[in-house]
C-alpha cells in the first residue's frame, strides 16, 4: 500500500525539480538582460535588493503563466503541447516584463533585447523539453491499466488513452459479469484501473475497494457526480450534509459577470476593430456575398437570440437543413477556412456580449434544431442553459469542436458548478492557447450532421 504512495511522492519531487530548472534558467536570462542593458538606461537605477525583487517578480509571473497553460507538467502533456504552452507563457511573461520596465522608467525603452532574450529562452525550452522528457521516461514507464466495464463497450476511451503511449498502456479489459473475486485478483496485476460507465451501485463498490487498497483509479464521472462536486458543505450538525443549490449563478455572481462582460467586450471591440474591418473586406472580396452571418441560437433559460459571425460558408449553405461543419466541408470558403481555424469568425460576437445576449465565458450556444437532436439521446442536455451562452468556455478550452454532446455537457456542467471570476479569467487566457491548435476546431466526420456518435 505504501509503495504506490512513495512512487507518487518521488514522481512529484522529480517533476518539481525539472520544472524549477526551466524557471531558474529563464529568470537568469532576464537577470542578464536587466543587469547588462535596461538597468543602465534607467535614470535612477535600483539598489541591490530592488534588482533581486524585480527578478523574483519575473520568475513568479513566469510560473503563473506556465502553470496556467500547463507547460510545467512534465510527463502530462505531449512534447509539442509543452513547447507551445511554455512558449506562450514566455511571450506573455516577457510582455508583462516590458510593461513593468516601462513603468519603472516612465517611458518606452527599446524592446529588441527582450525580443532577443525570448529567442534564447525558446531554445532553452527545446533543450529542457528533450532533457526532462528523457529523464522522466527513464524513471517512469507508462502505467499499465485495466478497464472494468459493463454494458457499454470501452473501445472509445481505450483508443483515446492509448494515444498517449508515453503515459498510459490500457492493456486489458474485464466485464463486471466476471464477478468481484476475479476482478479483485486481476487488479493486483496492474498499476491502476479505469472504471468505465458502470451503474451507480456497482461503480461505488469498486471505487471503495480501490480506496481501501490504495489502487489508482480513473473514472468517467456521471452528471450527478459533477453536480455533487460543485455542492457546498454544511457543518451545522454532526451529520455531514452537501447543499446543491441548482440555480446556476447567484445574483451577485451574475452582476459581477455582467460588469466584466461590458468592460471586456467594449475593450475587445475597440482593440480588434481594425482587424474586423480587414476581415470584412476579405470576406466580401472572396465571393461577393454578405460579410456577416446571423443565426438563431439559445442562451440562458432557452431564450433565443441572433448570433453574429463573419460568414465562413458559401451563401445558402444550409438550404438542405442544419448541420455542423465537417472536416472536409465543401461549404466553407477559402477565407472562411482560415477564419475558422483561428476562430476569427467569432469576433462579431463581442457585440452579442455587449448587448447582453452572451457572456465572454459560458457554454457555446446551440441551434434549436441541433439541441432537439441532442435531447433525444441526452435528455439532460438543457442543463447547460442555466447560464448565458459564452464566446469561449470550459468545453471550448478542454474539448474540441467535435467533442460528443455528452462529454460537452459534462464539461459545461463543470464550469457552471465551479464558477468563479478567477475561473473566467483563466479560461480567457487559456483561449489564447487554443487559437493555433487545429484539432480544437476540427469538424465532425463528413457523414455526420451533429456530434452524436454513430452506433
Amino acid at each position: 500500500m505504501t509503495k504506490p504512495r512513495k512512487r507518487d511522492d518521488y514522481k512529484r519531487f522529480i517533476v518539481f525539480c525539472l520544472a524549477s530548472i526551466i524557471v531558474v534558467a529563464q529568470a537568469a536570462a532576464f537577470a542578464y538582460v536587466w543587469y547588462n542593458y535596461y538597468r543602465n538606461l534607467i535614470y535612477e537605477p535600483f539598489w541591490r535588493k530592488g534588482n533581486w525583487v524585480l527578478i523574483a517578480i519575473y520568475a513568479m509571473v513566469n510560473v503563473m503563466f506556465s502553470r496556467m497553460y500547463g507547460g510545467l507538467r512534465v510527463g502530462y502533456l505531449k512534447r509539442t503541447e509543452v513547447f507551445y504552452s511554455l512558449t506562450l507563457a514566455t511571450v506573455c511573461t516577457n510582455i508583462f516584463a516590458y510593461l513593468e520596465i516601462t513603468l519603472i522608467d516612465r517611458w518606452f525603452l527599446p524592446a529588441l533585447p527582450l525580443i532577443e532574450m525570448t529567442g534564447v529562452q525558446i531554445l532553452m525550452i527545446v533543450v529542457w523539453i528533450l532533457g526532462s522528457r528523457w529523464v522522466y521516461n527513464r524513471l517512469y514507464a507508462a502505467r499499465n491499466l485495466l478497464v472494468i466495464y459493463g454494458a457499454r463497450d470501452p473501445g472509445d476511451v481505450i483508443d483515446k488513452m492509448n494515444r498517449r503511449r508515453d503515459k498510459y498502456n490500457v492493456s486489458a479489459k474485464v466485464n463486471v459479469d466476471r464477478g468481484p473475486e476475479v476482478i479483485h485478483q486481476l487488479m493486483e496485476e496492474y498499476d491502476g484501473v479505469i472504471i468505465w460507465d458502470l451503474d451507480a451501485e456497482t461503480r461505488n463498490q469498486y471505487l471503495k475497494y480501490c480506496f481501501a487498497h490504495s489502487i489508482r483509479c480513473y473514472m468517467s464521472p456521471k452528471i450527478s457526480d459533477i453536480i455533487l462536486a460543485g455542492s457546498e458543505r454544511i457543518h451545522l450538525f454532526d451529520t455531514p450534509l452537501l447543499l446543491s443549490r441548482n440555480m446556476g449563478l447567484s445574483v451577485e455572481q451574475r452582476a459581477i459577470k455582467r460588469l466584466a462582460d461590458i468592460v471586456m467586450s467594449g475593450l475587445g471591440i475597440l482593440l480588434t476593430s481594425p482587424l474586423m474591418l480587414l476581415i470584412a473586406l476579405l470576406v466580401k472580396l472572396c465571393d461577393h456575398g454578405p460579410v456577416l452571418y446571423t443565426q438563431e441560437r439559445l442562451t440562458r433559460d432557452g431564450r433565443p437570440f441572433r448570433i453574429c459571425k463573419f460568414r465562413s460558408m458559401y451563401v445558402n449553405s444550409e438550404k438542405n437543413g442544419a448541420r455542423l461543419a465537417s472536416r472536409h466541408d465543401a461549404r466553407i470558403t477559402p477565407v472562411g477556412k482560415v477564419l475558422r481555424n483561428l476562430h476569427l469568425d467569432e469576433l462579431p460576437q463581442l457585440f452579442n456580449v455587449l448587448q447582453g445576449d452572451m457572456s465572454m465565458v459560458g457554454p457555446r450556444p446551440e441551434r434549436m434544431e441541433i439541441m432537439d437532436e441532442y435531447e433525444k439521446e441526452i435528455p439532460e442536455f438543457y442543463y447547460r442553459l442555466k447560464v448565458k451562452a459564452g464566446l469561449t468556455g470550459y468545453a471550448q478550452v478542454y474539448g474540441k469542436y467535435n467533442t460528443t454532446p455528452y462529454d460537452k455537457l459534462k464539461l459545461d456542467l463543470f464550469y457552471i458548478e465551479n464558477f468563479s471570476f478567477l475561473l473566467d479569467i483563466k479560461l480567457l487566457f487559456m483561449t489564447v492557447k487554443i487559437f493555433f491548435q487545429k484539432e480544437v476546431s476540427e469538424g465532425v466526420a463528413d457523414n455526420q450532421k451533429n456530434a452524436l456518435k454513430k452506433r
